[in-house]
């Protein structure tokens, strides 16, 4: 059978999602978004056998075209000898199959990211091996080195990998308890875990949020309008900077972040007061594309990072823009009376509380609007 179909300039410009092969067995598979993955490819007995080779230009390990080769030899050397590696998946084999199950789940291109680099670079010891015959030492040795170094992340990457494992118990593919349960025995072999402290969001005190809209009000730029729009929105920072004319209805003041582009994965309804929607009118006269908030480039919005610069500008100190929902929160609390289902249906929070969340079936349109148009009043004066 004919090799070597593929070389390293022709798979650079492979962008179409397929599978390619390059002869004998050895095939890149090439995902949407851009991934590629090589994988060995054969039959016994009239069964389909696919072992995963590692990623092409991907992780800590990438495989080039060359080293795919040698695997393959290596790969064709035992099948000459009659060696069964049918049914001998590997955690790297279920672990790409994971991988592509989260990215096809998952919104967010960051946590798409991370999932891959925690199992790439710090689930390697565990690749080569079999998945059916991984154990808790298997486990141990490999989250020993980053432990205590990296606690978050090493926990974060025993819960990634308890997922992959969990995965093949669904398939047959592992038998027994999941070795990667933290409650399963782990818990007596790794020293006790610190508990993760994470820090709240930097915010601007609302006692001094007036001044602070104030100086943006007297910018004039994108940044600024952009800024201020999320204050008096409470939204997230990427939901303002993703936000389109097609999600605001200026004649109902109302702006619907579709599910697609929220946290909870729900449609959000933002009441806009009246400063909201003069802030909205004066952008649309100067639109060019469907972006309401767009930066320098035409179809590109407005950057975190020029938000950032533009608050810190008008006396946000080192708050973040994250922190301006804290800041609606706190004042919501403190200076008026408006019952906390209300004020946490404002900044869209999940309700896990049963009770609560029966009680707050309804979004509280209403009331959210008289509320935000308090709350606007209020950034122009103190409370």
């Amino acid at each position: 059978m004919a090799r070597h179909k593929l070389s390293e300039s022709r798979i650079r410009t492979l962008s179409k999602a397929g599978i390619y092969s390059d002869g004998d067995g050895l095939y890149l598979r090439v995902r949407d978004g851009g991934s590629k993955q090589w994988r060995f490819i054969f039959k016994r007995a009239g069964k389909r056998t696919e072992i995963a080779l590692g990623g092409y230009g991907q992780g800590t390990a990438p495989v080039s075209l060359a080293l795919a080769r040698e695997k393959a030899d290596a790969i064709r050397e035992r099948l000459a000898r009659g060696e069964d590696l049918a049914g001998r998946k590997t955690f790297l084999d279920v672990m790409e199959d994971v991988i592509a199950v989260k990215e096809a789940g998952f919104r967010n291109e960051k946590h798409k990211a991370q999932w891959r680099m925690t199992l790439d670079k710090y689930a390697e010891p565990l690749h080569r091996k079999p998945i059916a015959d991984i154990t808790r030492d298997d486990i141990v040795e490999t989250l020993k080195p980053i432990w205590t170094k990296i606690p978050e992340t090493a926990d974060r990457t025993r819960m990634r990998i308890a997922a992959v494992l969990d995965h093949a118990k669904a398939r047959g593919l592992f038998t027994g308890d999941n070795p990667a349960d933290w409650r399963g025995g782990l818990k007596e072999l790794l020293p006790a875990r610190q508990k993760l402290t994470r820090g709240h969001h930097a915010a601007v005190p609302y006692s001094a949020l007036p001044g602070v809209m104030e100086r943006l009000r007297a910018s004039t730029g994108t940044a600024a309008r952009a800024v201020e729009f999320a204050a008096l929105t409470a939204a997230r920072s990427g939901e303002v900077r993703n936000a389109t004319w097609s999600e605001v209805d200026l004649d109902e003041a109302l702006w619907t972040i579709p599910a697609e582009r929220m946290k909870a994965g729900k449609p959000h309804e933002v009441p806009l007061s009246d400063r909201a929607v003069s802030i909205l009118k004066a952008r649309r006269q100067m639109a060019t594309s469907g972006l309401v908030f767009e930066g320098g480039k035409e179809g590109v919005p407005i950057s975190d990072t020029a938000m950032t610069k533009a608050l810190r500008a008008a006396g946000g100190g080192g708050a973040t823009l994250h922190g301006l929902r804290s800041t609606f929160r706190d004042w919501a609390g403190d200076c008026t009376n408006y019952p906390r289902d209300v004020a946490e249906a404002a900044l869209a929070h999940v309700v896990s509380d049963k009770t609560e969340a029966a009680y707050r079936r309804g979004t509280a349109l209403a009331k959210r609007r008289n509320l935000m148009e308090d709350w606007s009043g209020y950034c122009s004066k103190p409370c």
